[in-house]
């Protein structure tokens, strides 16, 4: 569910094989987080192609072992000419033997999963991939799949600076859509969005939601399984993505419980300027951490630090610190405390999923390049949604917002009087037309302000 477009970029590129031509032989490099469904979308490619192909997953071996590892795993493929293949001693000698049985006449695909743990391993495999594909793989009609969950690896791969730039397509799977969320659980579209900031779209999760449970239920449930996919897919996901040495969890775990200035993370973790930057720096690299400034006409220093992932940001917030307390049998504890703090979390953590549903918006308000926020230093004045032209500092101000995202009470002139004096202390908006999304409905119209309810913004992104 929710792969079409994907899958279809893949058929395209074994359709260019299928085509042949001087260098018949395409490449993609595919990235995107653990649990996001890369394997199980490649896996569902192959089989639907037809075609004769080799799916080798490295398992963070040593080199000769995982030789040992691919041998079998052509020995086990749907190659013709499998039975003919001469296991390497290196990883060069293993892929020039590859080369060797693959159809001449035919496409075929190749896929090798979790590649950054070959490139840690084996500093020559990117060489050896480099030369085998210039001077073999890239003649014949294959499709090479090259998959990774380390995202910054990845990108590395596919760098200027590295054996395998630009003789590749890149792609990168994000998790699936509010849209999607909404097609599995069965919710109405408010409570997808609620659905969305705990799963974070990850279909591992998502599988284990039966059509038609609340939130709630589904929270309860999932909770009290210290297996549950809710529970350990946060852990695996941070384990593989950062060293254990490193600072990184203690950061991550700050930000994730609310904290979001560099002087709140430091005062939290206790770590110096210089290594606090630093690290900071890393995981904003890595993408697993957001650094936002307040988006107007005037430039600022101003900076907050968010979890990019609504499963991680949830996870972090909740459950990163309480697995050994559902391990010892207290889940109704953990669960007492996500219900009382459920409403304040949501209200903050809903904010950037409905200005990323505002950008891939059809027609729905004014098309901008950015769609940001702003504060006063103090957070005196926040604004949830300010849209502009660019970014950091914006010549024109397209529109400004404010996000209601409350069970109960609508959107009402309240609100909308705050809304106003806050758009006359941003710089460049003074004139900006005003939005308003509410979760529960308004009870106020006005001229000047646009309203938006959850149906609009999935039917606007379907």
């Amino acid at each position: 569910m929710g792969r079409r477009a994907e899958l279809n970029r893949l058929n395209g590129l074994l359709e260019s094989v299928h085509q042949g031509g001087s260098t018949p032989g395409k490449a993609i490099a595919l990235r995107g987080r653990r649990r996001v469904g890369k394997s199980r979308m490649v896996a569902e490619f192959v089989k639907q192609s037809k075609v004769p192909a080799v799916y080798f997953t490295a398992a963070h071996g040593t080199t000769d072992w995982e030789l040992r590892r691919f041998a079998d795993e052509v020995s086990r493929s749907t190659l013709p000419l499998k039975d003919m293949y001469q296991p390497g001693q290196s990883w060069e000698d293993a892929l020039r033997a590859l080369a060797l049985i693959l159809p001449r006449d035919s496409p075929s695909i190749v896929v090798l999963d979790e590649v950054p743990y070959l490139m840690r391993e084996d500093r020559t495999f990117e060489g050896s991939l480099q030369a085998v594909w210039d001077r073999i793989l890239s003649q014949l009609p294959v499709l090479l799949i090259l998959v990774g969950s380390n995202r910054s690896e990845m990108e590395r791969l596919s760098s200027y600076d590295r054996p395998f730039y630009m003789r590749g397509t890149e792609m990168e799977l994000g998790p699936l859509s509010v849209n999607d969320v909404a097609q599995i659980t069965g919710l109405s579209p408010a409570d997808a969005i609620d659905a969305y900031l705990v799963t974070g779209g990850l279909p591992l999760i998502l599988s284990e939601w039966k059509k038609g449970t609340s939130v709630q239920s589904f929270l309860k449930t999932a909770i009290s399984n210290p297996l549950s996919a809710l529970l350990v897919s946060g852990e695996r996901a941070i384990t593989a993505e950062i060293p254990a040495e490193t600072n990184a969890p203690a950061i991550l775990q700050s930000i994730g419980a609310g904290e979001s200035s560099f002087t709140s993370i430091a005062d939290t973790v206790g770590l110096p300027s210089t290594t606090l930057t630093r690290s900071l720096d890393d995981l904003a690299n890595r993408r697993l951490v957001v650094v936002d400034r307040p988006l107007s006409t005037s430039a600022s220093k101003n900076t907050h630090y968010r979890i990019e992932d609504p499963y991680l940001r949830f996870w972090l917030t909740f459950l990163a610190d309480q697995i050994p307390a559902i391990e010892a049998g207290r889940a109704a504890a953990v669960l007492d405390t996500v219900n009382k703090r459920w409403l304040a979390w949501r209200g903050k953590a809903v904010e950037p999923v409905i200005r990323d549903l505002l950008w891939r918006s059809r027609n729905l308000v004014p098309e901008s390049r950015i769609i940001g926020n702003w504060w006063k230093r103090n957070n005196s004045v926040e604004v949830d949604i300010v849209a502009g032209d660019r970014a950091p500092v914006a010549k024109t101000i397209n529109y400004l917002g404010s996000i209601k995202w409350r069970d109960n009470a609508k959107f009402n002139a309240t609100d909308l009087a705050e809304l106003a004096a806050a758009r006359a202390t941003v710089p460049g908006a003074a004139n900006a037309p005003m939005v308003a999304i509410s979760r529960s409905g308004f009870d106020v119209k006005a001229p000047e302000l646009q309203t938006i309810s959850p149906e609009q913004l999935l039917t606007a992104t379907a």
